[in-house]
C-alpha cells in the first residue's frame, strides 16, 4: 500500500506522527467507452457552452449556479482564504461508545501506520482505547475538506473513518410511517421464528460477488475465443397464498438449509482417511491412557 497523506494524531499534549492509507478499494472491472467499430477509445474534449471554443485545463475555474442560473465563479485565491486547517493533525475531541455512533454517518475507511518515532506512543493510545471499548471522536482535514471521524481499533492498527455531516444524512420520511399498519401476533411470531432460524457468526469469507466473476469469465470467454456458458436459471418460486405462510415456508426452508450445512459438515468431520494398522494400535493404547480424563470431563460437566 502507498500512504495518502502524512500528519499525526493530536491528543491532548501528546502528537503522534502518522501515515494514512486506504483501508478499501472496489474490485469492479473496469471498462473503457470504445468505438464500436474498430475499439479506438472514446476522449472527450472540454468545450465552452458560449463561445463553443476548446477550453485548456489552465483556463478552467470552479462555478456556484444560483437558481436563478446565474454562476458565481471561484477562483484559487477564493478557496485559499477558506478556514480549512492545514496543519495537518487528527485532533481528538472526545470519546464516546461505540453503540453511541450510528454507522449511517461512516463515509470511508483509512489504516493508519505511526512513523518510526511515534510507535510507543502509538501502541499505549492504541492499547488505552481498546481496553475502554470505546472510540474517539476526532476532526480531520483530507482533500481540502474538513470532516469529523471516528478512530478504532481493527487488528491492532488504528481505522480511521470519515463520517458525514449531520445534515447529509436525509430524513427517512416516507408516507407508510404515518399509516397505522396492524401486524398480527401469529406474524410477528413467526417472523422472529424465521430471524432466529436464521441466526449465525458473520463470516464475509462465505460470500462472493457472484456478478463479477459471471462478468470476468464473460471477458476470459472472449480473449480465448470460447463459447460464452450462460449460467441456468433458477425456477420461479409460486407466491404464497398469504403473508403468514410465506413467512412459515421461509421458515421450513431455512431449517432445512441449515440441516443440510450441518450433515454435511458432520459428514465431512466423520469420515476420516484410514490411518495404517501402527498409528491404529498407537492411538487404542493412548485412548486406554485417557479414558480417566474422559470420565472426569463428564463428572465436571
Amino acid at each position: 500500500m502507498r500512504s495518502i497523506w502524512k500528519g499525526a494524531i493530536s491528543f491532548g499534549l501528546v502528537t503522534i506522527p502518522v501515515k494514512l492509507y486506504s483501508a478499501t478499494e472496489q474490485r469492479d472491472v473496469a471498462f473503457h467507452q470504445v468505438h464500436r467499430e474498430d475499439g479506438g477509445r472514446i476522449k472527450y474534449k472540454r468545450v465552452c457552452t458560449v463561445d463553443g471554443e476548446e477550453v485548456s485545463y489552465s483556463d478552467i475555474a470552479k462555478g456556484y449556479e444560483l437558481p436563478s442560473g446565474e454562476m458565481v465563479i471561484l477562483t484559487d485565491e477564493d478557496f485559499a482564504d477558506l478556514p480549512l486547517s492545514s496543519s495537518r493533525r487528527i485532533d481528538v475531541l472526545q470519546f464516546v461508545e461505540r453503540e453511541e455512533v450510528d454507522p449511517i454517518y461512516f463515509a470511508k475507511s483509512y489504516y493508519l501506520e505511526p512513523d518510526a518515532q511515534g510507535a510507543k506512543p502509538y501502541v499505549l493510545l492504541r492499547d488505552a482505547l481498546e481496553s475502554s471499548g470505546q472510540v474517539a471522536i476526532v476532526k480531520v482535514a483530507l482533500r481540502q475538506r474538513e470532516s469529523l471521524a471516528t478512530l478504532r481499533v481493527r487488528e491492532g492498527v488504528f481505522v480511521l473513518e470519515t463520517m458525514l455531516w449531520p445534515d447529509e444524512v436525509r430524513a427517512p420520511e416516507f408516507p407508510f410511517l404515518e399509516e397505522d399498519i396492524e401486524v398480527r401476533k401469529q406474524e410477528l411470531s413467526m417472523a422472529t421464528s424465521l430471524i432466529e432460524s436464521m441466526e449465525g457468526d458473520f463470516d464475509p469469507g462465505e460470500y462472493k460477488d457472484a456478478y463479477r466473476e459471471a462478468l470476468q469469465a464473460v471477458i476470459d470467454a472472449k480473449v480465448e475465443g470460447r463459447e460464452v456458458a450462460r449460467p441456468a436459471e433458477e425456477g420461479a418460486e409460486e407466491p404464497a397464498a398469504d403473508l403468514l405462510s410465506a413467512l412459515r415456508a421461509s421458515v421450513e426452508a431455512a431449517k432445512k438449509s441449515r440441516g443440510e450445512k450441518t450433515g454435511k459438515a458432520a459428514s465431512g468431520k466423520g469420515a476420516p482417511a484410514k490411518k495404517p494398522a501402527a498409528r491404529k494400535t498407537a492411538s487404542s493404547k493412548s485412548g486406554e491412557k485417557k479414558e480417566p480424563a474422559r470420565s472426569r470431563g463428564r463428572k465436571s460437566a
